[in-house]
C-alpha cells in the first residue's frame, strides 16, 4: 500500500540509483551524499518542494472532507444551539487550517527560493 501511495505521488521512482553509481566504498557513497542531491538526481529542495505540494493537496482533501461532514452535522442539529455551534466552529477551524496550510506553503517557497539563489 505504502508503494502504491509513493508511486502515484510521484515522490520515488524506481531508479533510485541512477544519481550514486560508486558503491564500492564508504569515500564513494560519502562523495555522491555530498554532492547535495536525492537519489534521483535531484537537488534536496525540490524534493522538499514536491513534498509540501503533496501535503497541501492532502490537508486541502481533509479539509473539504470535514467541511463537508461538519456541514452535515449543521443540518442535523435540528435546532439545536449547541450542535449548530459546534458545528460552525469545526467549519471555522476547518477554514483557518486551509489558511494556515497556504501560508506555510508560501513561506516554505520564499525560503527555499531565498536559499536557492
Amino acid at each position: 500500500m505504502i508503494d502504491f501511495i509513493y508511486n502515484t505521488l510521484g515522490l520515488f521512482s524506481w531508479k533510485v540509483y541512477a544519481a550514486c553509481t560508486d558503491f564500492s566504498s564508504i569515500a564513494g557513497g560519502a562523495s555522491c551524499a555530498a554532492n547535495g542531491t536525492d537519489l534521483e538526481g535531484k537537488s534536496i529542495d525540490t524534493t522538499f518542494s514536491k513534498v509540501t505540494q503533496v501535503l497541501l493537496v492532502i490537508i486541502g482533501i481533509a479539509s473539504v472532507i470535514v467541511i463537508i461532514i461538519a456541514g452535515l452535522r449543521m443540518i442535523l442539529s435540528q435546532g439545536d444551539p449547541k450542535a449548530f455551534e459546534s458545528a460552525r466552529n469545526t467549519i471555522l477551524y476547518a477554514i483557518i487550517g486551509i489558511v494556515i496550510a497556504l501560508l506555510s506553503y508560501a513561506i516554505i517557497g520564499f525560503v527555499l527560493k531565498s536559499i536557492g539563489g
